[in-house]
């Protein structure tokens, strides 16, 4: 089985935690990338080019957002959840938010359903605005316990 990890860039450390744990289970996984080319074509930390990213955008810069490299990232990502048989998302605690998930793992989640994918949450569901969005694309709650995944 293929899995395809989603989740907050900031887990990405996680993530590949979580792509050892899942590889030793005898699991082929797909996950985002932790470098990515930068505007200049420079190759940097992921997490540090979303974070001066989400910077520009707390100052109404826009023009990140528009730029191919962005939209390649997500169709990069959109490709491998369609190649994999489902995805796990791994939802930690971020922004102050028990079990986070953010806009872009919802998207993955929605994409996923779409394609008849197996969803997994790591964790469960957080209690956020767009919890009935989630209930709705039945995921399966793992509770951080990986063998559970069939």
């Amino acid at each position: 089985m293929t899995i395809t990890l989603c989740g907050s860039i900031a887990f990405i450390d996680s993530m590949y935690e979580l792509k050892t744990k899942l590889e030793s289970l005898g699991f082929n996984v797909l996950i985002p990338p932790d470098k990515v080319p930068d505007h200049d074509g420079n190759i940097v930390d992921a997490k540090e080019y979303y974070a001066s990213k989400k910077k520009a955008m707390s100052e109404n810069n826009h023009a990140w957002a528009t730029e191919g490299n962005l939209a390649n990232r997500i169709k990069d990502h959109f490709e491998k959840i369609a190649a994999g048989d489902a995805i796990l998302v791994a939802n930690y605690d971020k922004n102050g938010i028990k079990n986070y998930i953010g806009p872009n793992s919802l998207v993955e989640m929605g994409i996923a359903f779409y394609l008849k994918k197996r969803i997994y949450l790591l964790n469960p569901i957080p209690d956020i605005s767009y919890k009935e969005e989630i209930l709705g694309m039945h995921p399966e709650i793992l509770d951080n316990d990986l063998t559970r995944i069939k």
